[in-house]
């Protein structure tokens, strides 16, 4: 019964807090690949923004200015790391911040990122560069595509390939595809990102500001040496804006589309708020009638309904919520563990090693064979004339380390907080995909049933996943980062149980295919 005595309440809300904090206090190990000690030249590490020499390599002196301001935390000391231009580093600080609510930033761990030289991350660079080349063929098309057959065939090469694959092999209906069940059915774009949702009394058709395709007016970047180098000592000519770089904005698609393509993916994650795409998608389940999680204490009753708790607006502020712990979580592993360097650096180092001899500004790197002998590798040669992995925006990646991934850290515990507030058995009934064109939807007739769990797995992918499709970011980021995301969610909702007066739980499946409740 709950007891309403101002003190009696003071009591009991010091005691909540006490043992959430007493249940989540844990001193964890973090592990990164060792790539940082093994080179001397930091090739496996994160150096965009900081000074480089003219081969492309860090300038040691700006790499340990950075070193020492993340070794103190100190502010003043982030204001003395030596730029190599006047694009400043995406917020090295997050990652010391506090949380009041679920674990603690520092307090998750995260396996070791695939080391440089590895077949890992060969595979992972190969699949990279498939994705720059396929940017603008439809997803529906990857069956009969000679590109997307081409690319089907490569990866099949591979030593260490960890995409999804049937029977063992790469194919049309898992190229590019998310690492749960729910992103192997149905079509590639989750149908969060499809359906039409009310935003109050806003009507909102989910089409999109896209960029012109390669051959329409539209662009790859960072395929010259020279921007390449530019844009890694962080000398974009906007960086108020981070949009800009040697050669300006991107050329939008002035028809707006549904998204069809990896261009388009990459478009959208190039701008979007982070948990934008689940808060609409939760619009997008109430709208089409999805009813809560079985475990909502007003399920079954007949004289009240959820509102500020376990009702509509609980739902949306939930979902959006979880994104800020998540963020203050990656942030740490970022800038404070791992301190991997991103695939357009790979990109320069496989450009620079399949030139050694030809310059003596190039010399090869230790980078596996999968990737310099690969057939991604020799078609963005043709295509650009370098072996530099094209990037579809004009500043490349953020200023701040790859592993692990904000998008997919988000995605994981947005998706995750879906899940668990929704039915996540829940079928849509009428699912739709979009024209090759992207201007219209035409209904879904595979065979496959879509629901809440599996269509919120996709939509964390799609969006994960569409950094890829950019360029700027691995496989591993998003696969690793999911499941950071979950983690921290389920931690988040542990201690909310001990907060409502309500008798509530939350059901759903994770990502690694088990059902749970709290």
């Amino acid at each position: 019964m709950a007891n309403l005595d101002p003190a009696h309440r003071a009591d009991r809300a010091e005691a909540i807090r006490v043992a959430a904090a007493a249940a989540e206090k844990n001193i964890v190990t973090q592990t990164p690949n060792g790539d940082e000690t093994r080179y001397p030249g930091k090739w496996g590490s994160f150096s965009k923004g900081l000074q480089h020499d003219a081969r492309g390599d860090v300038v040691p002196a700006s790499y340990e200015s950075m070193l020492h301001a993340i070794s103190t935390g100190i502010p003043a000391d982030f204001e003395n790391i030596q730029l190599g231009g006047p694009v400043p580093l995406v917020d090295p600080q997050a990652g010391l911040a506090y949380t009041l609510e679920g674990g603690d930033p520092q307090g998750f761990t995260f396996r070791p990122a695939p080391e440089l030289a590895s077949a890992w991350r060969a595979g992972e660079a190969v699949e990279d560069y498939w994705m720059a080349l396929l940017r603008d063929v439809p997803f529906a098309r990857y069956d009969s595509d000679p590109l997307a057959q081409a690319a089907i065939a490569d990866l099949n090469k591979l030593s260490d390939f960890r995409g999804p694959t049937a029977g063992g092999k790469v194919t049309p209906g898992t190229l590019f595809r998310g690492s749960t069940p729910g992103d192997l059915l149905g079509p590639y774009v989750s149908q969060f990102l499809l359906l039409p949702f009310q935003y109050g009394a806003i009507n909102v058709a989910q089409t999109f500001t896209t960029y012109k395709p390669v051959g329409g007016g539209g662009l790859d970047y960072m395929t010259d040496f020279a921007s390449w180098l530019a844009v890694q000592n962080g000398q974009a000519t906007d960086p108020a804006h981070l949009r800009s770089a040697p050669f300006g904005p991107n050329e939008t698609d002035p028809q707006l589309r549904y998204l069809r393509d990896g261009r388009g993916l990459a478009a959208y994650v190039h701008v979007d708020v982070l948990f934008e795409a689940y808060f609409n998608g939760c619009l997008v389940a109430i709208d089409q009638g999805a009813p809560f999680n079985q475990g909502n204490p007003y399920n079954a009753t007949t004289k009240q309904q959820g509102f500020g708790t376990f009702g509509t607006p609980y739902a949306k502020t939930a979902i959006a919520a979880i994104a800020a712990p998540a963020l203050k979580a990656i942030w740490y592993q970022k800038w404070f563990v791992h301190r991997v360097l991103r695939p357009e650096a790979y990109g320069g180092l496989v450009h620079k090693s399949l030139l050694a001899g030809t310059n003596p500004l190039h010399f090869a790197y230790p980078l596996h064979g999968d990737v310099l002998n690969s057939d991604a590798v020799r078609r963005a040669h043709t295509a650009n004339g370098t072996y530099l992995m094209p990037m579809a925006f004009p500043e490349g990646s953020p200023w701040h380390p790859s592993y692990g991934q904000g998008h997919g850290t988000v995605a994981g515990a947005c998706a995750t907080m879906m899940k668990a507030i929704l039915d996540e058995d829940w079928v849509f009934p009428n699912p739709m995909v979009p024209s090759d064109d992207g201007l219209s939807l035409v209904p879904y007739t595979g065979p496959d049933q879509l629901t809440i769990r599996g269509e919120a797995d996709k939509l964390a992918a799609n969006i994960a996943i569409g950094r890829c499709h950019a360029g700027v970011h691995w496989r591993s980021d998003y696969r690793e980062s999911l499941l950071l995301g979950e983690e921290i969610a389920v931690r988040v909702l542990r201690d909310q149980k001990a907060i409502y007066n309500e008798n509530a739980s939350w059901t759903f499946t994770r990502f690694n295919g088990n059902k749970v409740t709290i």
